[in-house]
């Protein structure tokens, strides 16, 4: 089992991963055509609000898996 403080690191670094493999994966897709003219930077910090969600739920979704196979001692 982890401590609290164990629990605290491995979230922060798995948030910040799955944030890190979300935002490699989003700058390979082509936004270019949907972003109008004068507003490029509005459209990064969007693309960056949709990165950090995307990565923070399939991180938090990885926790969670995590946790549950550690509870599985339990069912017995």
């Amino acid at each position: 089992m982890f401590s609290i403080g164990q629990l605290a690191v491995t979230s922060m670094i798995s948030h910040l991963l799955f944030i890190f493999i979300t935002w490699r994966i989003v700058q390979t897709i082509n936004f270019d055509p949907l972003i109008r003219k004068g507003h490029g930077t509005e459209a990064k910090i969007l693309l960056m609000f949709i990165t950090i969600v995307v990565g923070a739920g399939v991180s938090r979704f990885f926790l969670e898996f995590l946790q549950w196979s550690q509870d599985l001692l339990y069912l017995f």
